[in-house]
């Protein structure tokens, strides 16, 4: 029986760090934000190079955290084998909260730079419902590495996507999620935390990706 594969987005601004306390039992590779192709580059397209990481015809699980959740999606529409699991993530607009409508509805996120998270760590501490210590100095390294103009592209794409209902994903959220409080109502596995339980409940987290996946192989 082949192990299973994992494809690894992180979310927006984000990379490869908020997976290190996963613990998963199969072969895992993370798919790294490539520099998009000028301002106007959509996401089908971006998820189109972004998918060339990931052999066609492979069954593999497409894990998708944050605005790697839309990503993960958007690659799946490309790679018919593959399973798709959002952690802390939406599959449309209608999750989004009322700022987010807001913003998407009037433009106005152009007006906020997005280098101003990186200089407020305490406010942005509080919008991902991070604690103090080993969570809150990780998301300050994170921050502080933002590629500001990728952040400025993503968001503008993600506040305009129009979302993917298919395929069916299986949802991971955060109970007290602040970014995207609607997730966990839609959610198979409702964990305690905020928007960063990748990083806070990874063993839990690691747990159930596990069990997808053995289930999966059992049921082949």
């Amino acid at each position: 029986m082949a192990a299973p594969v994992f494809y690894l987005i992180p979310g927006l601004g984000a990379d490869e760090r908020v997976f290190q306390f996963l613990r998963l039992q199969g072969e895992v590779h993370v798919l790294r934000w490539l520099p998009p192709q000028g301002p106007a580059e959509l996401l089908p397209a971006y998820a189109a190079r972004l998918a060339a990481a990931v052999p066609e015809g492979q069954a593999c699980w497409l894990v998708g955290v944050s605005f790697g959740g839309v990503l993960a999606l958007e690659v799946a529409q490309l790679r018919p084998l593959a399973r798709v699991v959002l952690v802390s993530s939406f599959t449309g607009p209608a999750e989004l909260p009322w700022l987010g409508w807001l913003a998407r509805a009037t433009g106005l996120y152009h007006l906020v730079p997005p280098q101003l998270l990186p200089r407020l760590p305490r406010v942005a501490q509080w919008f991902f419902g991070v604690k103090n210590g080993r969570d809150y100095e990780l998301l300050r390294q994170i921050l502080r590495d933002t590629d500001l103009p990728f952040t400025r592209w993503a968001i503008a794409r993600l506040l305009q996507w129009p979302g993917r209902a298919t395929p069916p994903a299986i949802r991971i959220h955060g109970t007290t999620d602040r970014l995207l409080p609607n997730g966990a109502t839609h959610s198979q596995y409702p964990l305690p935390g905020g928007h960063l339980i990748i990083i806070s409940r990874a063993a839990e987290i690691s747990q159930i990706l596990n069990k997808l996946a053995a289930a999966t192989e059992a049921s082949c």
